[in-house]
């Protein structure tokens, strides 16, 4: 793909921040160069928060440029407190191990590895190796805590009554050690991430400018926000993962199917594959009229995770929910066994992450959003019988497009 790839991810609305905005454009314009993004292996799966990271770098990789997928399994036994108001969990090294061999695979439908066109490295392999008395003096020296603690990464933490643990205070120079292994090992010349690693990014190009006198880049993506500056990829039953044991490509299709108006044309610049020129005209419309735009983002972002052949079920399957009917073969499933009869509803919601909690179900059964087989369900102590399986299986809807079907295995 020829141009400069910087002018693909401007206009898609990609680019937040540049460490060296004129030289970045420069060095992209002229070569090939390896880059890296790095991903925490804190889960099993990714999410939807993960996946504009990874269609940053697909670009990226489109125009000729090398990624580097750098797991960290290393950093995450320390944990980003970025973004964070409490410490992260600490997990075991099984734990860590399972997530990084878990998200490997999810990887490869964004990312060409083959041929050596991208490169997949564990910063555990390097980190856990160093001693750290040795690390002090090679990393520390170039790092004043009152630029740390300036960062706003650190800064929000600080500022905290439970403050901020000297675990986590060790973060930034991890992250910024990886750029100069990488640098070194792969002359990998940028890091990419969201906005929210701004800080712990400059503190990389600073270290490997330090110490190996290299010009080195980081350039930050938007993060996935709707119109009103939230986060996107929430749902009742928590995060937008891309596992499908998590979150079934219907339920992941019919998130995007249902996002609002205002929110459908930066949707499917960042996270699809659409001609820029063919989402405007999509968009330029108004009303129901968008629901074909919303389709058509629905379908893309599905095929991508989840492959072509479950994103046209997935679309069939919602038609088919619009029109007023419910395609049953592909609602997702809720499996339970006969011990479950006579059990209050909520509580089966919430075993099997339907709902994230009986509170969330309360809320939902007392503003009339929760009915069973086209019967509201107006007790929070509802329990679901027998007889409500009575055809095989009892449909739970949840709000106006939410549907689960339940069978006794």
């Amino acid at each position: 793909m020829k141009g400069n790839v910087l002018d693909t991810l401007m206009e898609r609305g990609y680019i937040k921040q540049f460490t060296h905005e004129e030289e970045t454009r420069e060095l992209l314009g002229k070569e090939n160069i390896t880059f890296y993004i790095g991903f925490d292996p804190t889960a099993d799966s990714l999410h939807v928060g993960h996946f504009i990271a990874l269609m940053f770098m697909a670009h990226m990789q489109q125009h000729g440029h090398r990624p580097i997928v750098l797991i960290g399994g290393g950093t995450v036994t320390v944990g980003d407190p970025s973004g964070k108001t409490d410490m992260r969990k600490m997990l075991t090294d099984e734990q860590i191990n399972h997530n990084v061999e878990s998200i490997k695979s999810q990887m490869s439908r964004f990312i060409d590895f083959s041929d050596d066109k991208a490169i997949l490295v564990n910063n555990a392999d390097w980190l856990r190796s160093l001693n750290y008395i040795d690390f002090l003096r090679e990393v520390g020296g170039h790092f004043t805590v009152n630029k740390m603690l300036a960062a706003d990464c650190f800064k929000k933490r600080f500022e905290l009554e439970r403050g901020l643990s000297f675990l986590e205070f060790n973060y930034m120079l991890m992250q910024a050690y990886d750029f100069v292994e990488l640098s070194r090992k792969y002359d990998c010349r940028m890091e990419l991430g969201g906005d929210d690693q701004w800080s712990n990014m400059i503190a990389g190009v600073d270290l490997v400018r330090k110490k190996d006198q290299k010009n080195v880049f980081a350039m930050t993506c938007t993060l996935l926000t709707n119109s009103e500056g939230e986060k996107m990829g929430k749902t009742v039953g928590g995060a937008l993962w891309l596992d499908p044991e998590r979150v079934s490509p219907f339920e992941f299709f019919q998130y995007w199917r249902n996002v609002a108006d205002a929110d459908v044309e930066k949707c499917l610049k960042l996270l699809t594959f659409v001609p820029v020129d063919e989402i405007k005209e999509l968009c330029a419309v108004e009303g129901a009229a968008m629901n074909t735009a919303k389709e058509r983002l629905a379908f893309e972002v599905t095929k991508l995770v989840h492959g072509e052949e479950n994103a046209e079920k997935a679309l069939q399957a919602s038609k088919a929910l619009f029109q007023g009917g419910v395609d049953l073969e592909h609602v997702p499933t809720i499996e339970i066994t006969e011990d479950h009869l006579g059990k209050g509803i909520l509580d089966i919601l919430v075993e099997f992450d339907v709902i994230p909690s009986k509170a969330e179900g309360k809320r939902l059964v007392q503003q009339g959003g929760l009915s069973i087989n086209d019967e509201k369900v107006t007790d929070i102590f509802f329990k679901l019988e027998k007889d409500h399986l009575a055809e095989g299986h009892a449909l739970v809807k949840r709000g106006k497009k939410g549907f689960n079907k339940i069978v006794i295995k």
